[in-house]
């Protein structure tokens, strides 16, 4: 993930925001993996099969990593994705991999970890209200 310009970088973290305008832009531009990424961390389940189908295991399983996916997590660790490690728990809110991204002056995975880590929060309250019907 770090071989993106940092623009690039900050328009994903837009897309995990929801802003549609700029997950069509990632998808129309030559980024449609990252366009997957953003609906992946929604749990949208045809994203997260498009990004197994073409090549991008590593990139599924952030997706679910950043959901406390256990599995999907150790996978990353024993595939050497260590720094979609460090992003998974970043996102999960971890101080450390947080201060470890400043330090490497690594500011846009700081806003892609918050941005990510504020969508998990809202899905998960959605997700409990038992006023909101999941079909």
């Amino acid at each position: 993930m770090i071989n993106y310009p940092p623009k690039i970088l900050a328009a994903l973290a837009q897309a995990i925001d929801e802003n549609n305008k700029i997950l069509y832009w990632l998808m129309e531009n030559g980024y449609p993996e990252l366009a997957a990424i953003a609906n992946a961390i929604h749990l949208n389940k045809e994203a997260f099969d498009w990004l197994m189908k073409h090549k991008y295991p590593h990139f599924a399983a952030f997706t679910k990593a950043v959901w406390d996916d256990k599995k999907a997590y150790f996978w990353l660790k024993q595939h050497g994705f260590d720094f979609m490690v460090k992003l998974s728990d970043a996102a999960q809110g971890d101080q450390q991999s947080l201060q470890w991204f400043k330090e490497e002056q690594m500011e846009v995975f700081i806003l892609i970890a918050k941005k990510t880590e504020e969508v998990i929060k809202r899905k998960r309250h959605e997700l409990s209200d038992y006023h909101k019907m999941h079909f």
